[in-house]
């Protein structure tokens, strides 16, 4: 049985249909498909994909001349280079080590924007929260990334299928002191013999659901200094597109780090005319405390400067505010075990007896993950 807080399965796999295209507010590539098992659940599934060319890109600077191909080889090879040299203390952030070692390129806005594209994209959390020793600590699959074009919930909706799946119960405490365990949620009480929790950091740092007895200080104190990053995703759709649409990318180099400064022609993928802009790091946060209105006033103002004042405003507008609803997703997995005893006894020796934490935090292991949300 599985339990779900929303109304829908797939917790941060969301996918919003209400324009008449699918807009994955979480995951939305498969990074490194080849012979990855995400792969294979996604054909299994139906799901569509599109290979995004990653060079089909024009960068453009705040006065809206265009970096030149040459101009972005050598930053992006002297990036490269920077970012493998960095080696930090325990203690030290990676923007602290990296400012330290480069302090040339703190006000560089084309470094901000690498910064912010290649590595706060990547790991979906801001630099100066980033460690300096384990930022790029995982192995990935080979193969160019994969973009989903009709939804990423397709793998849910293929999961889900034969499940007991019970929608909109929130769970408030999951008591795993005796023999069973008893779950206690907002409409029924379950008892169950194994508990996998799958809830997002959020949940567990807000202790949004109570356990007795309560855990152990081995996965408490993680969970308590671990943060959560956020990346943002806003949807902006036109009548007519007055962008090249050739382009798969658009990049802009604004002052601001990580302020809408990267957009994906979503029109190469589907029959909308339409962009999605991102925002990383610490400004993604930020824009959670911004209306739709004032959100639309910054893309577009990135936008004119591109490619001129008399472009109009998009007609349709979606986006996401993934730090606020971090703590909303709580999906727990529960099943008296039948079968799979013995995947459980090699669970037990790293986790509470039978109760599981399986959630998405990344450790040093090959990567078998969505591209999207973190």
């Amino acid at each position: 049985m599985v339990i779900e807080a929303q109304a829908k399965v797939g917790g941060r796999l969301c996918t919003d249909r209400s324009l008449g295209i699918p807009f994955d507010e979480g995951a939305s590539w498969i990074d490194g498909p080849d012979g990855n098992p995400i792969t294979s659940l996604a054909n299994s599934a139906g799901t569509n994909t599109f290979l995004t060319d990653d060079d089909n890109l024009s960068v453009f600077d705040i006065d809206g001349s265009e970096y030149t191909d040459d101009m972005l080889t050598v930053a992006e090879e002297a990036f490269d280079d920077a970012v493998e040299s960095i080696d930090g203390g325990i203690n030290e952030s990676f923007m602290t080590a990296f400012l330290a070692e480069y302090p040339q390129y703190q006000n560089n806005r084309l470094w901000k924007y690498m910064l912010s594209v290649f590595l706060e994209f990547d790991v979906g959390g801001d630099i100066s929260k980033l460690s300096s020793l384990d930022f790029y600590d995982d192995e990935a699959y080979n193969g160019e990334d994969v973009i989903v074009t009709n939804g990423y919930d397709t793998i849910t909706d293929f999961l889900a299928e034969g499940i007991d799946v019970r929608l909109n119960v929130k769970v408030n405490e999951i008591d795993y002191s005796g023999e069973t365990i008893q779950v206690t949620t907002n409409q029924d009480d379950f008892i169950a013999d194994y508990v996998l929790v799958t809830v997002p950091l959020g949940v567990l740092k807000e202790e949004v659901i109570s356990f007795t007895p309560a855990l152990p200080s081995r996965l408490q104190s993680p969970i308590d200094k671990l943060e959560m990053g956020a990346i943002n995703k806003f949807l902006c759709v036109w009548d007519t597109p007055f962008w090249d649409t050739d382009l798969q990318y658009i990049g802009y180099t604004p002052e601001t780090k990580g302020k809408f400064n990267y957009f994906i022609n979503v029109g190469k993928f589907t029959t909308a005319n339409a962009l999605m802009a991102f925002a990383f790091g610490d400004y993604s946060k930020s824009t959670e405390d911004m209306s739709d209105t004032e959100v639309i006033d910054e893309i577009m103002g990135h936008l004119k400067s591109i490619y001129g004042d008399n472009i109009p405003n998009p007609t349709s507008f979606l986006r996401t505010k993934w730090g606020l609803m971090s703590s909303l997703s709580v999906l727990i997995l529960l099943r008296r075990m039948a079968r799979g005893v013995l995947t459980l006894k090699l669970l037990k020796k790293r986790s509470m007896t039978r109760c599981f934490l399986v959630g998405n935090i990344r450790v040093r292991i090959i990567e078998e993950r969505f591209m999207g949300l973190i």
